[in-house]
């Protein structure tokens, strides 16, 4: 199985990968024609940052798994994938502290005013009298939206800092919150009212594109921050944009939209003069320990589908399939038994939606649940049931 790793990735763990008896190709700059090309003829395509799109996709013919070593998949055409029987996996969780704490150093930057602050002591200028002018974060209202991994991991960094916390899109689990020290805020809006901080971790999905816009940003308080370190397309840039100029609404970003393509390129925005900002390249995850764990867990994954077909972290399964009813077959177990009872099934106009086979001790007998897209007739439970030196029981349920 051929396996093509298409981004930077550590050395140590290519090695792994190339461990597990995989036909390991290195070749971190691909994009655009030429990774389409390239995967013509692999199994396992693993990126970072690269963009799979559907195009390259369907050159896949050999395709079997998109793995993102990270936590989003905003950049693999997962629809497409979905088409083809691709299995599309990532690393979620994995790059948590270092986006945490690459979002509390722009809170900080901010409040302090570091990056202006040097730029003067490079430029010769000293001005103790403007730069001794800070708010100070210690009980302060942090609002965090999106408390999974990442949130959760801002809440304990601002918690030694003595913030007052505030989460829109919290964790069922009243003990998560109760051990966070968070208050759960049922509207986004009022979050943005109470907060002198917002800070957003939250995926890069229909639902949340440009879900800070105008009216987000016309109810946070004057001069408040707003830090984004998950994806630049959840903002309206425009209205960030006036709010700064208007309103005085201090920024730290690490994301923008768009950004350049690859890792290195010009780059404008008309938030770079709108006010105060504090920017970083897109780099939350980018610590050497948050990159050994996602590349671990990659390996990982990659380990699991080879030895068992089964791909951790699928982010392209469906969860409810639109079956109807539950075939259940006991069935000795012999060569031939599922196909002979797949054929009758077939024979029906019945489409087989999922299906599983469990094996009994010995090895004698096994139960097929097959899940139907439609009640079978009463003849194919007959036709089954006469399939007697193959078949125990039939019968067929609800789903």
């Amino acid at each position: 199985m051929r396996l093509l790793i298409a981004d930077k990735f550590p050395e140590t763990y290519v090695a792994q990968f190339r461990a597990l008896g995989l036909a390991v190709e290195y070749e971190p700059d691909l994009a655009g024609d030429a990774l389409a090309a390239k995967v013509a003829d692999v199994e396992i395509l693993v990126v970072r940052s690269t963009k799979v799109p559907r195009a390259t996709i369907e050159r896949g013919k050999k395709l079997e798994l998109i793995l993102r070593a990270g936590a989003g998949v905003d950049t693999i055409d997962v629809e497409a994938a979905s088409e083809r029987g691709i299995y599309v996996a990532n690393c979620p969780g994995k790059n948590s502290v270092a986006v945490a704490e690459l979002a509390m150093g722009l809170i900080l930057a901010l409040d302090r005013r570091i990056p202006a602050a040097t730029a003067d002591l490079k430029g010769g200028v000293w001005n103790k009298k403007e730069y001794s002018k800070a708010d100070g974060l210690k009980g302060k209202t942090l609002g965090i939206v999106g408390l999974g991994a990442i949130g959760q991991a801002v809440a304990r960094r601002a918690a030694g800092f003595e913030m007052e916390l505030l989460a829109y899109s919290v964790p069922e689990e009243p003990a998560v919150l109760a051990a966070l020290g968070v208050k759960p805020v049922a509207n986004l809006l009022d979050l943005a009212e109470r907060a002198d901080v917002v800070t957003v971790h939250v995926p890069q999905i229909a639902a949340t594109k440009k879900l800070f816009g105008v009216e987000f940003f016309a109810r946070m308080k004057p001069n408040a921050m707003f830090i984004n370190t998950s994806r630049g397309g959840v903002v309206d840039t425009q209205a960030l944009e006036r709010a700064m100029r208007e309103k005085g609404l201090r920024v730290g970003l690490d994301v923008f939209d768009p950004e350049p393509e690859g890792g290195t390129g010009t780059f404008a925005s008309e938030l770079l003069t709108a006010g105060q900002l504090v920017g970083t390249h897109h780099i939350g995850a980018s610590t050497d320990q948050a990159q050994n764990a996602i590349a671990a867990e990659a390996v990982r994954i990659c380990r699991e589908f080879v030895s068992s077909g089964h791909a951790p972290n699928c982010v392209n399964i469906e969860r409810h399939t639109p079956a109807k009813v539950q075939l259940l077959v006991r069935h000795y177990d012999k060569v031939g038994v599922l196909a002979a009872v797949l054929e009758l099934v077939r024979n029906h106009g019945l489409n087989v939606e999922d299906m599983t086979n469990t094996i009994f001790a010995g090895s004698k007998a096994a139960v097929a649940v097959i899940r139907l897209s439609a009640a079978p007739p009463d003849v194919l439970i007959q036709e089954i049931g006469r399939l007697e030196d193959k078949v125990i029981q039939v019968s067929a349920k609800a789903c």
